[in-house]
């Protein structure tokens, strides 16, 4: 390739790993810029005017029927949630298909996984809603902040089971995971620390009326702990900030981070070295993210023969692989989430497996080729059909039918597809929307 098109194919590395994909009309516009330009862009201050069309969902209020509601009212509460958290769902999904500057519907996802936490459990939208907005505002900044609002946000409290932990019936969950799976990662904290952690987190309850976390200080444990070596009479700042002190959070963020946005291989130590530097006593997120994508592995001007490439290293996860084909075909989501179109694309999320505000556990949703199952691969077909018949694909019927195949391919935002998948699609080639279908469905498309 020449340098112009290298230029090109790692802009659009970069563009699907910090969105949702990319068309190649938009890997087109950004060449423009430069990489570094583009990297800069990233992290510039304002807001995204393709999201301000899609303001936050209202009426998410939690609907408490009470100990004495009749079954009639309780069933009512039930599908007043339910309907509320598809609200919320379209919601996002059109945030993500919207956004102009994808990098921080991109990043919050990033955080919803990292703290996963299911309405499912959680119950209601409104708490849900307030706790990605959270992450939305505060995933940019630096971790310590973050990490402190987490461990006091009400969906984290009632998904962890802390609302109500108290000095004489402390609960452990919410303690054990803010060190195995937030902030330190397995292996560096004991169960000692996890049961002296738990009583430097009592003290908080949710209220209900108000979605607000309050703190009652007679409920709190007064201490010494002795956590993680150190021993005082700890608070949920004071543990925070213990936990930024560990010399493994950093290590661990820079890892979990690497591993979601660079590659799913084994972080190189030279790599894995930069990112905690730049990672630094502050806590910088917003330096980790540049560092992860100006690194010379990401950008692969340091592979070599023993190392491997970060680009196509990655799997599309299923939110990523929906949006952006959405966002290539120009299709918009319907915020109100009892619209038909909404209902395809929870089918078509459920089927892939991965329905925002529902991950599957604490642990998040699962990475690489686990998502390349067979139980998914009809809701794949599916979704590609739909996809590919109701969204705009002119650019490929306008091509003459020996360039359609090229320009199925700048359309979708793919570099070049192997001689294999061409001779796939040139059996197609005559119906637009049958060779953008099968695109869809392609190896070349399914990798990130």
């Amino acid at each position: 390739m020449t340098d112009s098109q290298q230029e090109r194919a790692l802009i659009g590395h970069l563009l699907r790993r910090t969105g949702f994909g990319a068309s190649g009309a938009e890997i087109d516009a950004a060449s423009a810029l430069g990489y570094q330009a583009l990297v800069d862009g990233l992290f510039a201050a304002g807001p995204d005017p393709g999201v301000d069309t899609t303001p936050p969902p209202t009426g998410l209020a939690d609907p408490l029927p009470g100990d004495k509601a009749s079954p009639a009212q309780k069933k009512a509460a039930n599908a007043q949630r339910a309907q509320a958290a598809y609200e919320l769902i379209a919601w996002w999904i059109a945030r993500m298909v919207a956004a102009h500057r994808p990098w921080a519907e991109k990043r919050t996802f990033f955080w919803h996984g990292h703290f996963a936490t299911s309405v499912q459990k959680v119950r209601s939208a409104a708490l849900m809603l307030e706790q990605n907005q959270t992450q939305r505002t505060l995933g940019g900044g630096d971790f310590r902040t973050l990490m402190r609002a987490m461990l006091t946000d009400p969906a984290m409290m009632i998904w962890l089971d802390a609302a109500g932990s108290t000095a004489k019936a402390p609960n452990e969950n919410l303690a054990r995971e803010s060190m195995e799976l937030f902030s330190l990662g397995v292996g560096n904290y004991t169960e000692t620390d996890v049961r002296q952690a738990a009583l430097a987190l009592t003290g908080w309850r949710l209220d209900r009326s108000s979605g607000k976390a309050i703190f009652a200080a007679k409920a709190h444990a007064a201490g010494p702990e002795t956590i993680l070596g150190r021993t005082a009479a700890f608070d949920v700042d004071a543990f925070t900030d213990l936990l930024m002190a560990q010399p493994a959070n950093a290590r661990f963020l820079a890892s979990r981070m690497w591993f979601r946005l660079g590659s799913s291989d084994p972080i190189p130590a030279d790599t894995l070295s930069r990112l905690i530097s730049a990672y630094g006593a502050s806590h910088d997120l917003r330096a980790l993210a540049r560092a992860i994508f100006t690194d010379p592995v990401f950008t692969d001007s340091a592979v070599t023969a023993a190392s491997a490439s970060a680009r196509y290293a990655l799997v599309k996860q299923p939110v990523e692989y929906v949006v952006g084909a959405m966002r290539a075909l120009k299709i918009n989501p319907p915020v109100d989430g009892s619209a038909k179109e909404s209902a395809l694309l929870r089918a078509a999320l459920n089927g892939l497996g991965q329905l925002p505000f529902a991950p599957p556990n604490v642990g998040g949703w699962p990475s690489g080729r686990l998502w390349l199952t067979t139980a998914a691969t009809q809701a794949r077909i599916t979704f590609a059909h739909w996809v590919a018949t109701a969204g705009d694909v002119s650019l490929v019927a306008d091509a003459a039918p020996s360039a359609r195949i090229d320009a199925a391919a700048h359309l979708l935002g793919i570099d070049a597809f192997s001689d294999r998948t061409r001779a796939a699609l040139a059996d197609v080639a005559g119906d637009p929307a049958a060779l953008v279908e099968l695109a869809l469905l392609s190896p070349e498309y399914a990798v990130n």
